[in-house]
C-alpha cells in the first residue's frame, strides 16, 4: 500500500503492523577505572619568608579601619 503526503511523495506503509524488534539490548559493559591522584610534592612543605622583607604600603591600616556606621532614624 502506498501513502501520498502533503507534498505528492509516495511512501510505501508496511502491512504487517506493529512488531517487536529483533535484535537485543547489549549486555552491561565495565566502566573506565578512576583518574590517577597527582604525585604528593616533596617541596610543598615551609617556606622561608622573603629575604627583602615583606612589602608593607604605608596605607595598609586604612582599609581595615571600622567605620562607624549611621543610625537610623525613628
Amino acid at each position: 500500500m502506498e501513502i501520498d503526503t502533503a507534498y505528492g511523495e509516495e511512501i510505501a506503509a508496511a502491512d504487517e503492523g506493529c512488531c517487536t524488534p529483533k535484535r537485543g539490548i547489549p549486555g552491561r559493559s565495565t566502566p573506565p577505572p578512576p583518574p590517577r591522584k597527582k604525585p604528593l610534592r616533596v617541596s610543598a612543605g615551609k617556606r622561608e619568608p622573603p629575604k627583602n622583607g615583606y612589602f608593607q604600603p604605608p596605607d595598609l591600616e586604612q582599609l581595615f579601619v571600622v567605620r562607624p556606621r549611621p543610625e537610623a532614624c525613628a
